[in-house]
């Protein structure tokens, strides 16, 4: 079997682009969540709040003849991507256009912008504002196919669409393809964009949180005061490689991936089951051959919804014990969707490397009916470990585990 190692990462989020800027943020107890005056005419929308990428002006970042057929989903895909490869320094490297080269990258959509010019064109008739690109920059592997053409790679593509799960997704399914040799390198990701659009998906369950007078407290994973979840926006992308790949070329290694689990729950579209989110923990663990207590460290879903936070916590507790140390970020940079996955393995990593931990922001009181776990609050925690987990659930009950090994 062939070994997979990250070479690479990089990434935008509501608190920064780079892990100086983002773990800075987190000493300081800062968030990314914002109150949106945009939303004020949404009459029907109850949430004001969400977690945009403000330093990020796609429009900007690349020529205008690039960015024809990107929307800013694709754009934070593309710039995550590239500075991910920097970092790898593989950027320019014939290998990206070898065909050894792929990319697994997704979202929960594309841009949402030109979907009302298909909406105009069915209620009149008209095409006014639709162009030959405005289906490119909709579609849901738009990031994918963008991040390929971008860099002309010539190997398999993988577009992991499948919502909050997307990133862990193709982590996962990027390390399967290097381990069964049909590729050396591959840029694995995901990516969203902020639109009122993904927040009415969850305010019509009643699952957004409706602090609008206060965003700093807003959301809460875990906590028995939590309100529903926040939107964010952001991307990430990690270089995995060959690790003999990697070494033959001097490339710097910051972690191996060890175990990677996926699996459905079969029941519910939005009532997540905890017995198969716990069984998609234990399958990571056997693809990793590590026992339970191996893992030090969790980085959890964490919503900030009741039936989730309450699901994910008793499965986890129950495949790893009481003991074990776990954290969410989406109270950091919100529900980044698509993107939360990707963005939480590279700063679990990042943490990891450091043998540092950021705490639960906003977690002040663990909701009683969560399961029994070591839920770190305060300030970071110092923790020397192997091997972290990072966990993900989408809607649908697709459920994720990727087991993250120290170098």
């Amino acid at each position: 079997m062939r070994r997979v190692v990250v070479t690479g990462m990089a990434g935008v989020t509501p608190l920064g682009d780079t892990w100086d800027e983002i773990s800075a943020g987190m000493e300081a107890g800062r968030t990314g969540v914002r109150y949106i005056e945009d939303w004020d005419k949404l009459g029907d929308l109850r949430t004001r709040l969400g977690a945009p990428s403000l330093q990020f002006e796609h429009e900007k970042v690349y020529p205008r003849k690039k960015m024809r057929s990107m929307g800013r989903v694709a754009a934070i895909g593309v710039r995550s991507a590239e500075r991910a490869l920097e970092h790898a320094g593989l950027l320019g490297d014939p290998i990206l256009t070898s065909g050894r080269t792929g990319v697994a990258f997704g979202s929960s959509y594309g841009s949402t912008e030109p979907t009302k010019g298909f909406v105009h064109f069915m209620d009149t008739g008209e095409a006014t504002g639709l162009s030959a690109m405005s289906y490119i920059k909709m579609m849901s592997h738009t990031a994918a196919v963008n991040i390929g053409i971008f860099f002309g790679l010539q190997g398999r593509v993988i577009t992991t669409s499948s919502a909050c799960t997307s990133g862990s997704q193709a982590v996962g399914y990027s390390c399967e393809a290097i381990r069964y040799g049909h590729a050396d390198v591959m840029i694995a990701g995901g990516a969203e964009e902020l639109c009122p659009t993904m927040a009415i998906v969850f305010d019509t369950l009643f699952a957004t949180s409706c602090r609008n007078d206060a965003p700093n407290t807003a959301p809460r994973p875990y906590d028995r005061d939590r309100d529903g979840l926040v939107i964010g926006e952001g991307g990430a992308a990690l270089i995995l490689e060959e690790r003999e790949h990697a070494l033959a070329r001097g490339a710097t290694i910051y972690a191996e991936i060890a175990g990677f689990g996926t699996n459905m729950d079969g029941s519910h579209v939005t009532d997540p089951k905890s017995e198969t989110m716990g069984e998609a923990l234990n399958l990571a663990l056997r693809d990793a051959g590590l026992p339970a207590e191996a893992i030090g460290f969790v980085s959890g879903h964490g919503t900030a919804t009741i039936q989730g936070d309450i699901a994910e916590s008793i499965a986890t507790s129950r495949v790893l014990g009481p003991m074990a140390p776990i954290h969410s970020l989406k109270g950091y940079f919100g529900h980044t969707l698509g993107a939360c996955g990707a963005i939480e393995a590279w700063l679990t990593i990042e943490m990891m490397r450091e043998k540092r931990f950021a705490p639960n922001v906003n977690l002040k009181n663990v909701d009683e009916k969560c399961g029994e776990l070591d839920y770190i609050t305060g300030s970071f925690r110092a923790l020397d470990t192997e091997f972290a987990m990072s966990n993900n659930f989408a809607f649908g009950g697709v459920n994720t585990s990727l087991i993250f090994k120290r170098v």
